[in-house]
């Protein structure tokens, strides 16, 4: 499987998108690639993809839809993706997880990821 670049993005969104995608895949044991692919996968896959998809938007403060063109996906599947690992919150020890994770990202945080949100 491979990530197929879409040219309607700019690189500092792809750049956090893959910053994100590869935080995910090395918190859950997962290819980075298998994210980023355009098939769904599998739903340990699928998982991964939602929890990259939270990172960029709340870690990374990306809107859904610059994270939508940056993966190849409807805005609304990235809203669902957001809105699944947020609901998964309402459990202590996969909220402690998240946002471990989430300040992981935070400390690996290239300038111009912020300036790409």
């Amino acid at each position: 499987m491979e990530w197929v670049l879409n040219t309607n993005v700019t690189n500092a969104d792809l750049d956090c998108v893959q910053l994100a995608a590869s935080v995910a895949a090395f918190s859950l044991g997962l290819p980075s690639v298998d994210i980023l692919t355009t098939s769904r996968g599998s739903p340990a896959i699928a998982f991964g993809r939602h929890v990259a998809m939270y990172l960029c938007h709340v870690g990374l403060g990306m809107s859904l839809s610059k994270i939508a063109n940056a993966l190849q996906r409807d805005r609304s599947t990235v809203a669902y993706g957001c809105h699944t690992i947020e609901d998964r919150r309402e459990d202590p020890e996969f909220d402690e997880w998240i946002d471990q994770v989430e300040q992981g990202l935070r400390g690996l945080l290239p300038l111009h990821c912020e300036t790409a949100a």
